[in-house]
């Protein structure tokens, strides 16, 4: 038990100073820390996270040729159209917004092209702009744990997690969709009344009268995005590739199958996934003809790098540790956790807090939880229990929705965990994963 001890205590240091450090920092010493608990502690290696790190590496490199195509440029375009339909209803249109983009591009990072749209539509509208902002911001979070194409859903599916177990990807996205949906709809109606309004908040008063707010900004100026023909084919492209997935993840049938030693086996989802992404990205290529030299220049591509670096360290290290002594936890937790699943929930929502990535908080914590017995379908309800890396206001579209909103209503408060994305984080998750256990029991 002490060595247990130990051991959790490096892989907690891991990921505190790959944390701080930030970028590439947290696979870098997630490392590390395998490499003390091998070379060291004498744990035999787990399962390298080999298939989540290809599925994200095809999805992200379909999302850069279509950054690189303009296309994410067209789909910002196309919101602000949407948002400015009924700017009074922006605490609600914001976050629909942001998970609909997130949901199609598998990936969060398109929530920082929305923030000041949403930003500068409350401000004109006099409505407080931390309402839509916190809001959206735990939407773009949420929606991961519902896309069929996010790293965490990709991890979610390979057979060594619930793909394994007989969950396929239209039983996912029956479950989160309508689960992430529901909590985001009523952290928004909670968002709504968050703060006092706009014109008697004192900072904002204050920011006015030094003249640091514009009260004359042209919200409807037209970009020339509208009328590029490239990106918008890059888009539709890029969509129809989405429901590509969608369409072999809910029915099997339709993936090519093999005869392997006299056994039929089917094409895997991650396979395919990473099939369909790659082809993706070579059909924008040729369409809108991109420059394929700003595909692996552009931010979504970085972003994605760092996000496979990250994972490989810090998922590595985890299964490790967790398979190194899971004799010591199957006997000191089994009967804890199978009784009571909102603990493996609480123990998912901190891990991710640590580990800033759903996707390795899934291929972390989740092969524990198959040891354990959980049901898979529990497993399932727990899924947006993952989003929980709001609760440290530092997350990079946390800071960037406190910077875009120029009133001062976004912030973080004197005691650090007091933000104003707290309150419709905790709520979203809570109702997202209640929401969850309950459309298991129909199932």
């Amino acid at each position: 038990m002490i060595l247990t001890f130990i051991q959790f205590l490096i892989v907690l240091a891991s990921i505190f100073i790959g944390a701080r450090i930030g970028g590439i920092g947290l696979g870098i010493f997630g490392m590390i820390g395998l490499a003390i608990l091998v070379f060291f502690f004498g744990l035999q290696p787990g399962e390298a996270p080999i298939d989540v790190m290809l599925m994200i590496l095809a999805v992200i490199t379909a999302a850069a040729t279509l950054q690189a195509a303009k296309g994410l440029d067209y789909m910002v375009y196309l919101a602000e159209k949407i948002l400015r339909s009924k700017p009074s209803a922006i605490t609600f249109l914001g976050p629909l917004v942001c998970y609909l983009f997130t949901f199609l591009a598998g990936t969060g990072h398109i929530a920082y092209s929305l923030l000041p749209i949403i930003s500068e539509i409350a401000t004109q509208s006099k409505i407080r702009p931390e309402r839509p902002l916190s809001i959206s911001v735990i939407a773009s979070q949420q929606a991961i744990t519902a896309s069929p194409i996010s790293a965490a859903t990709a991890a979610l599916l390979t057979p060594a997690l619930l793909g394994g177990q007989g969950i396929t990807l239209s039983h996912i996205l029956m479950i989160s969709i309508p689960a992430t949906l529901t909590g985001v709809l009523v952290g928004a109606l909670i968002s709504n009344y968050m703060g006092k309004e706009l014109e008697q908040d004192p900072e904002y008063l204050k920011r006015l009268k030094a003249g640091l707010i514009a009260t004359n900004v042209d919200g409807d100026q037209k970009s020339s995005i509208q009328n590029d023909k490239r990106a918008k084919r890059s888009v539709l492209i890029f969509l129809l590739g989405v429901a590509l997935v969608v369409l072999l993840g809910s029915l099997e049938n339709l993936r090519p199958s093999f005869n392997v030693n006299g056994q039929v086996q089917r094409l895997r989802m991650p396979e395919a996934i990473e099939m369909i992404m790659m082809v993706t990205a070579g059909l924008i290529l040729f369409f809108s003809k991109v420059n394929i030299n700003k595909v692996p220049s552009s931010s979504v591509f970085l972003a994605g790098i760092q996000a496979v670096v990250a994972i490989f360290g810090i998922a590595w290290l985890g299964n490790t540790f967790f398979q190194g002594n899971l004799k010591f936890f199957q006997e000191s937790i089994h009967s804890i956790v199978t009784q009571y699943n909102f603990l493996f929930a609480l123990a998912l929502f901190i891990m991710s807090i640590f580990l800033f990535s759903q996707a390795a908080t899934v291929r972390t914590l989740y092969p524990l939880g198959i040891a354990l017995g959980i049901s898979p379908w529990a497993l399932l309800a727990m899924y947006p229990a993952v989003n929980g890396y709001f609760f440290i206001p530092n997350y990079p579209t946390v800071v960037a929705a406190i910077n875009f909103d120029r009133t001062g209503s976004t912030r973080i408060g004197k005691y650090l965990l007091n933000h104003s994305f707290q309150v419709p984080g905790i709520v979203s998750t809570i109702i997202a994963v209640s929401m969850g256990f309950l459309l298991i029991s129909f199932i």
